[in-house]
């Protein structure tokens, strides 16, 4: 029998900071200041401590709780993460219901057909960019790759056919079909149809593409929940979705993320500090960078937390703890996801912030100071003191409608 009650589980009241009640064995009741009280299971696995969410009281009662308790330690028994076995079972009735929704035709055009409809109605594509990418599949592949079965084309066959679009001379076009081949070849993975995904093969078969100097960034707002709903179907370890996550809030240049330590992290006050040594303009200014969180931050944060908290990196190498995250973890990470360098790179998160902040409204100066960069005016700089908290409550607040808006454009309502 634990320690807690019904009545006191019930009795439990919100405070100004989050709070949490222990039944034993693990068992906890989190109290939010919101008022929301979730049921956590903590526990150690493999020399770590880790948290397992049982669910939200009253929805989970606290029988029902201890149930789950008892059934995650049952499997720590034999040697099974129950947070990972969680993970699995939910990838299985993923997997499982898209296989069910799968048509059995499986023709290389009929599949991609298939996936454009579901994808271009799910997300919102805008008419100007689903027209272009059924038109790309419609001149340049169906007619050689179209009634072959999707799940015998081998690599080579596909790039045969995109260096027909390379050879007259349209390089961002091939980097662009080859990207959409690579979406529907997973999308038959997850129909159960096809094995493997041929264009993954052929990463870095055609030469680089680049329109200009700057950093390739993504700021058409439905593409952008495109890839929104990417990330947050991204199956990778949970350290370089945690740091692709908190990159699209934050927008810090990719090396301050990766380096981010816990010790310039304070969850409570809802606010990163890194140090003048550590971003790139402080080095010149003597001056550290404020990254106000918001609560879309903070829940990241917190996920990563119970995993790495005891380290020094926010985001650790997982071949050595004492190091950062490899600066190709989240490049590699988008490149899984088919995003090519030519439409997004860690660093463009920045520009896509930067524009999309400025269109809807906000004061420049704002944003300018929320991205670290120099003050142009080298004579007003040189006056300026303690720049670093300049506008700091209306960047408190521009950062929470940042990650607001991002909410809405995942779930396709902006």
């Amino acid at each position: 029998m634990g320690k807690l009650s019904d009545k006191a589980v019930q009795a439990a009241q919100k405070r100004d900071k989050q709070y949490g009640i222990s039944d034993g064995q693990g068992l906890t009741l989190i109290v939010k200041p919101s008022g929301a009280k979730l049921w956590w299971f903590r526990y150690r696995y493999a020399g770590k401590a880790r948290t397992y969410s049982i669910g939200e009281y009253p929805f989970v009662t606290l029988r029902e709780a201890r149930e789950k308790a008892y059934q995650a330690k049952k499997l720590l028994t034999e040697n099974i993460d129950p947070s990972e076995a969680k993970q699995a079972a939910k990838k299985l009735l993923v997997e499982s219901a898209q296989k069910a929704q799968c048509d059995v035709k499986t023709t290389f055009e009929h599949v991609a057909r298939e996936w454009f409809e579901k994808f271009s109605k799910a997300n919102n594509w805008v008419d100007s960019h689903s027209s272009k990418v059924i038109a790309r599949l419609e001149n340049d592949i169906f007619p050689w790759l179209g009634k072959h079965q999707i799940g015998k084309i081998e690599p080579m066959e596909l790039l045969s056919v995109i260096r027909r679009v390379e050879a007259r001379g349209a390089l961002e076009t091939a980097h662009r079909e080859m990207n959409s081949c690579g979406r529907i070849f997973r999308y038959a993975i997850a129909c159960g149809i096809a094995d493997r995904n041929p264009a993954a093969d052929l990463r870095g078969a055609l030469p680089p593409y680049r329109k200009d100097k700057h950093f390739a960034s993504i700021t058409d707002p439905k593409i952008i929940g495109d890839l929104l709903r990417d990330i947050e179907e991204y199956q990778g370890t949970l350290v370089v979705r945690c740091a692709f996550a908190l990159s699209v809030h934050v927008f810090l240049r990719p090396g301050e993320l990766r380096r981010l330590q816990w010790d310039w992290v304070n969850i409570d006050e809802a606010l990163i500090t890194i140090p003048h040594t550590e971003h790139k303009t402080g080095k010149r200014t003597q001056e550290p960078h404020l990254v106000p969180l918001s609560a879309q931050s903070i829940a990241i944060l917190s996920e990563i937390r119970p995993v790495t908290g005891n380290g020094k990196y926010v985001f650790p190498s997982e071949r050595d703890k004492d190091r950062a995250l490899s600066d190709n973890g989240i490049r590699s990470a988008m490149r899984r996801l088919g995003w090519s360098g030519d439409e997004m790179t860690p660093h463009g998160f920045r520009a896509m912030a930067s524009t999309l902040l400025d269109n809807m409204g906000y004061e420049s100066k704002w944003i300018e100071r929320q991205l670290a960069h120099d003050e142009p005016n080298r004579v007003k700089a040189a006056y300026k003191r303690h720049s670093y908290l300049m506008y700091i409550s209306e960047r408190k607040k521009m950062m929470q409608d940042w990650s607001d808006f991002l909410d809405q454009l995942r779930d396709g309502k902006s």
